[in-house]
């Protein structure tokens, strides 16, 4: 049995090391280290107009932290005194983020919520309202709030061992009832944070040790990016440049600025062609995104991950459990069976 479980272990290491298959992890350029002994746990990413905002993750009240490039706080806005799990950001227009209180562990919450709310230099206290997302198969968690910078549009990126499913925001909300999310597409597993490019034909989505950029709307795989050495790396930012940063929990943590491998800079700053690709319709909330099957369509890694994981683990489970050969009888006197170590 102790076999079992060590394979069982490794099988699951090896899963989910399946997302992260990059060259060796770049330093990366240190920007600042957050000075606020408040920002322990920083969950979350935005940049705007040279400014840094990012936010706890549970535990904390509802506030958004704004950080100048010294790694100063220069504002805060408090929108929440009990939120359940803020896990993420998002741009929402100039002045506004969303915030995502989208954090579900034990996947016991029957919807999540996310608040458009004003940001800047300065304290404030406001109210903002809230929209309840629920998902198609029910609590999911998930880490991650993207924007569509050409339409305006909400996504959210979950996080499962067999990979992360990307869904879509309705693009019309109704503050008195749950909206409910439409699955678009797979991401890697284990999304901690991810940001669409300012021309929005490209997104970026990372996880622990990894990040994976995207052709958009098709979801088509352009490369790995490897994630520098971070405590736990929960955030990741594409500034109005195309600049990429990346923040970490704990308590005086980095933001670094990443240089995207020259292959995938390319393509993502490759002029647009002629004949755009076409997007999910502004006026069908819930659509899947044009060039997906309405989610049929699957990554290669996350089932290849979890077709491993279940090779090995039924390797070594047969292996534990063969005969190993039949014993001698034990000479006169003594016991059958040896002391256990």
């Amino acid at each position: 049995m102790h076999l079992v479980l060590v394979g069982l272990v490794v099988a699951a290491r090896v899963a989910l090391g399946m997302s992260a298959v990059t060259p060796s992890a770049p330093s990366g350029q240190v920007v600042f280290h957050f000075a606020d002994p408040a920002i322990v746990e920083a969950s979350a990413l935005v940049v705007e107009d040279g400014l840094f905002l990012t936010s706890n993750d549970s535990g904390d009240t509802g506030r958004v932290f704004v950080v100048d490039r010294a790694g100063d706080t220069v504002g805060v806005t408090h929108w929440s005194r009990h939120p359940i799990d803020s896990e993420a950001l998002a741009p929402a227009g100039p002045g506004h983020v969303w915030v995502g209180d989208i954090g579900d562990n034990l996947a016991r919450r029957s919807s999540v919520t996310i608040t458009r709310v004003p940001v800047g230099r300065g304290d404030r206290t406001v109210r903002g309202t809230s929209y309840r997302l629920t998902y198609p198969r029910g609590a999911t968690d998930a880490e991650t709030l993207l924007r569509d910078p050409v339409t305006g549009r909400l996504y959210l990126a979950t996080k499962n061992l067999f990979g992360g499913l990307l869904y879509a925001v309705p693009e019309h909300l109704d503050p008195s009832r749950p909206n409910r999310v439409v699955r678009v597409g797979h991401v890697l597993p284990f999304a901690t944070d991810g940001s669409f490019f300012p021309d929005g034909r490209h997104l970026i989505v990372r996880g622990y040790g990894s990040a994976e950029v995207y052709a958009w709307p098709s979801l088509r795989p352009i490369g790995s990016v490897a994630m520098p050495q971070e405590r736990q790396g929960e955030g990741i930012a594409v500034a109005d440049d195309g600049s990429v940063y990346v923040s970490s929990e704990g308590a005086d943590s980095a933001v670094i600025q990443v240089a995207l491998p020259p292959r995938i800079d390319a393509a993502v700053r490759a002029p647009a062609p002629t004949t755009p690709s076409p997007r999910a319709p502004a006026d069908a909330p819930g659509s899947p995104v044009a060039g997906q099957d309405g989610g049929r369509s699957r990554d290669v890694w996350p089932w290849l991950g979890g077709g491993l994981f279940a090779l090995l683990a039924l390797v070594v489970l047969g292996f534990a459990l063969r005969p190993v050969g039949r014993r001698e009888d034990p000479p006169s006197g003594e016991g059958g069976d040896a002391p256990a170590d």
